[in-house]
């Protein structure tokens, strides 16, 4: 099992992964589409349009997620990594102006956004709760071209053909093509032992089968400047955040008060700020890396960010945290889910807390073992967290749980550093806890703001 570390962590745009990421993903894979057909197509029609219609989660919190504006963008040609520095409320506002897309010329393709996105409220589809169908549509109506694509969960997506051959929800790579090919943390400590090599450098060995090790150092070293740029980012703007709930930022205030009133601070304080400061801009729409989706975004960054500015981590520690933290979550990842709509926000902030408990862990120089049992820890005491985001928005509770799942995984971390690896359970056994428990969570209670904190607010 192989998931490259380029691949689990992304450049893009807030607020959410799989609503956001993986729906612009679908709409410029679909313009692809159509630009193959018109090729194949004699004289121009002159009257064609695009439809989408959303399904499950994307329909009851699409709008919360900016899905809408996610498919706009990506039907103009746009992917999350290309308009990740951009001013994407000015872009939006200018691409809006026009009721057509940009084809070759003599096509004339309509879509307008307010009347060719549907939000389909009704069931599901069957293969998974996040659904898009995109059309292509004569002046008469008649259906040229469509597909259906998934979005899986931290900006992955895949067409109705490909989920079936997806294993929750990946695209495996042969054993045989990695020397460390493993898909169980199980199997991952068994490799460890017998070659003598830490996880970090198992999974630099994989890494460097599909890419050059110097393309591999610039794709480390990317991941972290971005990461540190939306640190950065968060403590330094302040205001509300978009969306009308009138949640206003706090990391800025809360940084400026540690330092003005540093007695009595933690790590926890410092951990909090960050965090925060990460998903406030996720929830604003700003550059945002997937880590491993945007919910959970701001997690790795809090803890990584904390051992370089308070431990002194080098940049050969902040390598081997992504590297480990990359090989923890792509075996979550394999084993069962990091989507909110598919198992929770377990999937998701547990998820990212326990890739942080590993990197940090391994950055300090645990063991393998103690690393895994890091993992194990930060995931089990995530096991049953709900994903309930209030009106659809990716703030409360969001914002705030980044800041606990970043303490739980700098205290899981420092507890497995004092042990020797040795635990009662499993970390694949906890992802196989969570991954149960996903299934048997209520429709509610994964990313459609049906139940939990999203219907408990008291309108005054």
């Amino acid at each position: 099992m192989f998931i490259s570390v380029l691949d689990l962590f992304k450049v893009g745009i807030g607020p959410s992964s799989s609503h956001t990421m993986g729906p612009m993903a679908a709409a410029r894979a679909f313009r692809e589409r159509v630009v193959e057909y018109l090729a194949e197509i004699s004289e121009a029609r002159a009257r064609l349009s695009i439809r989408c219609t959303l399904y499950g989660s994307l329909a009851l919190t699409g709008r919360g997620h900016a899905t809408d504006r996610a498919v706009l963008l990506g039907l103009h040609g746009y992917l999350p990594a290309q308009v990740a520095t951009r001013n994407v409320e000015r872009l939006i506002d200018d691409l809006s102006a026009s009721p057509h897309l940009p084809f070759e010329e003599g096509w004339y393709i309509s879509f307008r956004p307010e009347a060719d996105i549907v939000f389909d409220s009704g069931d599901p589809l069957p293969e998974h709760p996040n659904a898009l169908l995109f059309e292509l549509l004569d002046d008469a109506g008649e259906v040229l071209v469509s597909e259906i694509y998934f979005s899986i969960g931290g900006g992955f997506i895949a067409t109705r053909d490909e989920i079936s051959r997806v294993v929750a929800p990946l695209r495996l790579e042969p054993v045989e093509t990695f020397p460390f090919g493993f898909d169980s943390a199980r199997a991952m400590l068994r490799m460890a032992e017998d070659s003598g090599l830490s996880i970090a450098e198992m999974k630099w060995a994989n890494e460097i089968c599909i890419r050059a090790p110097e393309a591999v150092e610039e794709g480390l070293d990317s991941i972290w400047i971005c990461m540190r740029r939306c640190v950065f980012n968060g403590l330094e703007h302040e205001g509300e955040l978009p969306g009308g709930l009138g949640v206003r930022r706090r990391a800025a205030n809360l940084y400026r008060d540690l330092h003005e009133h540093p007695d009595g601070v933690t790590a926890n304080d410092w951990l909090c700020a960050y965090a925060m400061a990460v998903n406030e801009e996720n929830a604003a729409g700003h550059l945002v890396v997937t880590a491993p989706t945007n919910g959970a975004a701001g997690v790795i960054p809090a803890v990584l960010y904390y051992l370089v500015h308070h431990e002194g981590g080098s940049e050969t520690q902040i390598r081997e945290f992504l590297l480990t933290a990359a090989a923890i979550g792509g075996i979550i990842k394999h084993r069962s889910s990091i989507s909110g709509a598919e198992v929770g926000c377990q999937g998701e902030v547990g998820s990212a807390a326990a890739m942080a408990a590993a990197g940090l862990c391994a950055a300090r120089g645990g063991t393998p073992r103690q690393i895994e049992h890091a993992a194990e820890m930060a995931l089990e005491h995530h096991l049953g967290l709900t994903c309930d985001p209030v009106r659809g928005l990716v703030q409360v509770p969001c914002i705030e749980r980044n800041g606990f799942g970043a303490i739980k995984a700098y205290a899981a971390a420092s507890l497995a550093m004092r042990g020797r690896g040795e635990h009662f359970m499993p970390l694949d056994a906890c992802i196989a806890a969570m991954k149960q428990i996903g299934e048997e969570m209520s429709i509610k209670f994964k990313e459609t703001s049906l139940g939990g904190l999203a219907v408990s607010v008291t309108e005054c």
